[in-house]
């Protein structure tokens, strides 16, 4: 009887180091590049604003582009808004452009995001997640520095400061 629950305990002990094994396995040998690498020309994509114009991000070529993935529940997302929407008031008319990208929340939510912060940028919603998907987005909020030819020169995941949305739009300014 003894040998038997030995038995029965080796086995089971087996089967969770296996599985154990394989999850350690199967999370570091995942696929860890970036779907959008520096250097690279960014995806394109084409999305309607609140105001019902369409912003196509080849259009905006010539340009450089402070594309920012957000939503109204990350608390991050809404701190860094209005050093965002300052700097687009300063940068627009020396060729930055911002678009940000709420992550598929509703017309409802977003409109009264926008009205709460009084946010004079173009904001559109990735309602199907095609965008989120092409750039790869987790976790929020995570700004992409687009230069005029097109090429995504950085990446910054988490909170910015108003400083630091100077610091890039400088950056990508032609």
């Amino acid at each position: 009887m003894k040998k038997r629950r030995l038995v029965i305990r080796t086995v089971i002990l087996v089967i969770l180091a296996a599985a154990v094994g394989y999850t350690l396995y199967a999370n570091f040998t995942k696929d860890t590049v970036q779907k959008v690498a520096i250097g690279k020309t960014a995806p394109d994509f084409a999305l309607v604003d609140m105001n019902g114009e369409k912003h196509r991000l080849s259009d905006y070529r010539g340009q450089g582009v402070f594309l920012n993935f957000w939503a109204t529940w990350c608390k991050p997302c809404e701190r860094e808004m209005p050093y965002i929407d300052k700097s687009y008031k300063e940068f627009k008319e020396k060729g930055v452009k911002v678009l940000t990208v709420d992550v598929g929340e509703s017309d409802l939510a977003v409109s009264n995001f926008i009205e709460r912060h009084n946010l004079s940028f173009p904001v559109m919603i990735d309602k199907d997640g095609q965008v989120q998907t092409a750039y790869g987005i987790n976790p929020l909020p995570i700004t992409f520095l687009i230069n005029k030819d097109g090429e995504v020169v950085r990446s910054h995941t988490g909170e910015l400061t108003q400083a630091t949305v100077n610091e890039f739009m400088e950056e990508i300014q032609p």
